[in-house]
């Protein structure tokens, strides 16, 4: 999030919003007191939602429906999705320092966007960061789905299908050891 600077009054599109790195993404912009859109499929949209985001479907038409969700302007926008999104991004005014993808490396290069990836920004200061605010209780990490180790393959293609709510987990804990999925976690 800090590629895109947001601050108080700052209106930021995530794409992905019920994504893995989208959740996050978004709950460290209102963080920061930006509203935020969230692009999302239309059975996803009650994530975002809950989130405290203004969801928006995806897909054909997304330009004129982010137009209508901040008529007076975006000022962010970070690309957690690509197929285009920072396309569209550009073409609804947002400014190219402004603008963060994790998924087109190609902007970058024709736009001159920003692309700070998952691996260039979550140092063990951010991680420190985040684990402070979880245990404050201002941040969660939606989990998705908690495989085994042994189906790390199907994790992986569940991970593929860019269709999960939060992340996808691997566990090295036998699964008759796991605590139940709505026990806190710590």
């Amino acid at each position: 999030m800090d590629a895109v600077e947001p601050t108080a009054g700052d209106t930021v599109v995530v794409s992905g919003a019920a994504g893995g790195v989208g959740s996050l993404a978004v709950q460290l912009a209102r963080l920061r007191g930006a509203g935020v859109i969230g692009t999302a499929g239309p059975h996803n949209a009650d994530f975002p939602r809950s989130l405290g985001v203004v969801p928006v479907e995806h897909g054909p038409g997304l330009a004129d429906r982010l137009k209508a969700a901040a008529p007076d302007g975006i000022d962010a926008f970070v690309d957690t999705f690509g197929q285009g999104n920072v396309d569209i991004a550009i073409e609804l005014g947002v400014p190219p320092h402004r603008i963060n993808t994790l998924a087109d490396g190609r902007a970058v290069a024709r736009y001159g966007v920003r692309g700070r990836a998952q691996e260039d920004v979550f140092t063990p200061q951010l991680v420190a960061e985040l684990a402070e605010l979880v245990s404050e209780g201002h941040f969660t990490v939606p989990i998705s789905e908690v495989y085994p180790l042994e189906e790390v393959q199907e994790a992986y293609r569940q991970v593929q299908r860019r269709h999960a709510r939060g992340k996808i987990v691997l566990s090295l804990v036998p699964p008759d050891e796991r605590p139940a999925p709505d026990a806190p976690r710590t």
